[in-house]
């Protein structure tokens, strides 16, 4: 190890939701491969969710780094409501609402670090304030904030004055209601976050894609003086499947013709309504067109304890036998990485999490966005009109109505069949090299990422 290296620990402190997992995992991996000392701290039910959905990288990649469970008391884990008229994954509250008693152990693994280390790097998800509250008492701690949704969505929602509208105004972009993204318990975690101390900003974007926000967004009152690193895109951007047993989708995919197939999936803590499959069934049969469709519950808090289910049986009658041949339907988790890179896949309907929207860019997938809570109106927003390498299938100001076959298949159609569909395709492409190129070498020659080593390395 280098000399610079030598005694810097870096303790890295996620949310408790799979999307904010899964990139600080990623970004974990990126930093014990320059040869840091990384601990991932987690409760032990979501390390081992995290590490059992990882995909993209060789078997070895974890090898070198150090999980540390962080004991949490017991909390009830009920089922989502997939019914619900807000789409928010309210029935995690509980977990969110216990995962602050983790703080006292974090406590304890950063003062015994401490005392061993010269400098404590504590990087922490946004929405878990209370560690950087821990690493900057520390005498040699130095806490930075990671953030797992796009700076241009947290200006957006801000209005429409100042430079932020006058830029929005400038881009031609329309910031979607606030109505409805988060419930009031969601809230009170966010507000608490804002006044966090940091000695900087990690986020899983890069100028490519958001260039015309990063400047305004550190100009923020809260921000000014720190320091932004725009470390993105996280995940592999050359894939190596998944060690272990091949998940079913991918000799499925294999057997397509390329560019062919549309992936389907809403991520893992939002559902859609048993009328909404409905429709959606139908209007993917009426497209005529191949899929490979996830439909399954949102995860629970506890993914081990309560297994997955799938909703097949909300399908139309005879469906599955209709689509033989042409489409696929997975009821459990699926490697959505590998589903991305592969060479049959031409496009993506989505619900717009962050975390799906960076992996689709950096696989250069045109999305059809369907956007169900927290920055996921925003995203869809950014994709489609400012990116331009997506559609809406849903509009957010629609968000109630249930969608129906006839539009549906419309919105398929108008990406997998019509001429407007190859311009998104092409786009969708085009930024996929040219983040590719930025980042280099599979991700690993970010320029950011390595300023970020050497500025948390320095003597």
């Amino acid at each position: 190890m280098e000399a610079s290296k030598a005694n810097v620990s870096i303790v890295v402190v996620p949310f408790p939701a799979q999307g904010h997992l899964n990139q600080l995992l990623h970004f974990s991996i990126m930093l014990s491969s320059h040869g840091l000392t990384v601990y991932y701290a987690a409760p032990r039910t979501h390390i081992h969710q995290t590490r059992s959905r990882l995909q993209g990288w060789p078997t070895s990649a974890t090898s070198s780094l150090h999980f540390h469970e962080l004991p949490i008391p017991p909390y009830t884990s009920p089922a989502p409501n997939p019914n619900s008229s807000i789409f928010f994954p309210s029935h995690l509250q509980p977990l969110f609402d216990e995962f602050k008693h983790v703080q006292p152990h974090l406590a304890n693994l950063l003062h015994s670090l401490s005392a061993t280390s010269r400098r404590v790097v504590v990087i922490s998800d946004f929405l878990v304030s209370f560690a950087a509250t821990e690493a900057a008492a520390l005498p040699n701690g130095e806490p930075y904030t990671f953030r797992c949704t796009p700076p241009s969505g947290a200006l957006a929602w801000q209005g429409e004055d100042g430079p932020v509208g006058n830029l929005l105004k400038a881009l031609g972009l329309k910031t979607p209601s606030k109505e409805d993204r988060v419930t009031e318990e969601f809230s009170a975690i966010v507000a608490r976050s804002k006044s966090t101390p940091e000695s900087g900003v990690l986020i899983n974007t890069c100028r490519l894609i958001e260039g015309d926000f990063l400047d305004i967004f550190m100009q923020q009152p809260d921000l000014i003086g720190k320091k932004l690193f725009a470390i993105g895109p996280l995940n592999p951007i050359v894939i190596t499947e998944t060690a272990g047993p091949r998940h079913r989708c991918l000799d499925w995919l294999d057997r397509q013709p390329s560019g062919s197939v549309l992936y389907i999936s809403f991520g893992s803590n939002s559902s859609i309504s048993d009328e909404q499959i409905e429709q959606l069934a139908m209007g993917l049969l009426n497209s005529d067109q191949r899929f490979l469709w996830v439909l399954r519950e949102a995860d629970r808090g506890d993914v081990i304890a309560e297994g997955e289910r799938d909703r097949q049986n909300k399908l139309p009658p005879d469906f599955i036998e209709k689509i033989e041949g042409k489409g696929i339907i997975i009821g459990d988790w699926a490697p959505q990485l590998e589903i991305l890179a592969h060479q049959a896949t031409a496009a993506f309907m989505s619900h717009c999490g962050w975390n799906s929207c960076i992996e689709s860019i950096s696989m250069g997938v045109p999305m059809l966005a369907w956007p169900m809570h927290s920055d996921q109106p925003w995203n869809a927003v950014l994709l489609s009109s400012y990116l331009k390498v997506g559609v809406v299938v849903r509009d957010w100001s629609r968000r109630k109505e249930v969608l129906l076959a006839v539009e549906i298949e419309k919105a398929v159609k108008e990406v997998m069949v019509y001429d407007k569909g190859e311009e998104i395709k092409r786009r969708a492409r085009e930024l996929k090299e040219a983040v590719r190129q930025a980042v280099g070498d599979g991700g690993s020659s970010n320029p950011e990422l390595l300023a970020f080593i050497n500025h948390i390395t320095r003597s």
